[in-house]
């Protein structure tokens, strides 16, 4: 039971740092390019990684709606700049 239990508290911290690493290793210009701001987003996962429930919400949201766009702007495709308003 130890295991299991150990194992769920791991994925939140895995999620919410997954999501800090991959912020933190995109290039300044396509944060730029893509409207969105690396600082916040660096700051708002790493505070998450203190919270389980406001982080994996934080790290979900990141990975799912913001990681896309710097994504594709990275790799240049300027399309997907517009698609979502979130900072």
């Amino acid at each position: 039971m130890f295991i299991v239990w150990l194992v769920l508290a791991t994925i939140p911290i895995a999620l919410s740092l997954w999501a800090l690493l991959d912020a933190a290793r995109r290039p300044a210009w396509a944060w730029g390019l893509a409207g969105r701001s690396q600082l916040t987003w660096v700051g708002l996962t790493a505070f998450g990684l203190f919270l389980v429930i406001p982080g994996m919400a934080i790290a979900t949201w990141y990975l799912l709606r913001v990681r896309p766009i710097v994504n594709a702007v990275e790799h240049g495709d300027l399309r997907r700049i517009d698609d979502a308003p979130d900072q």
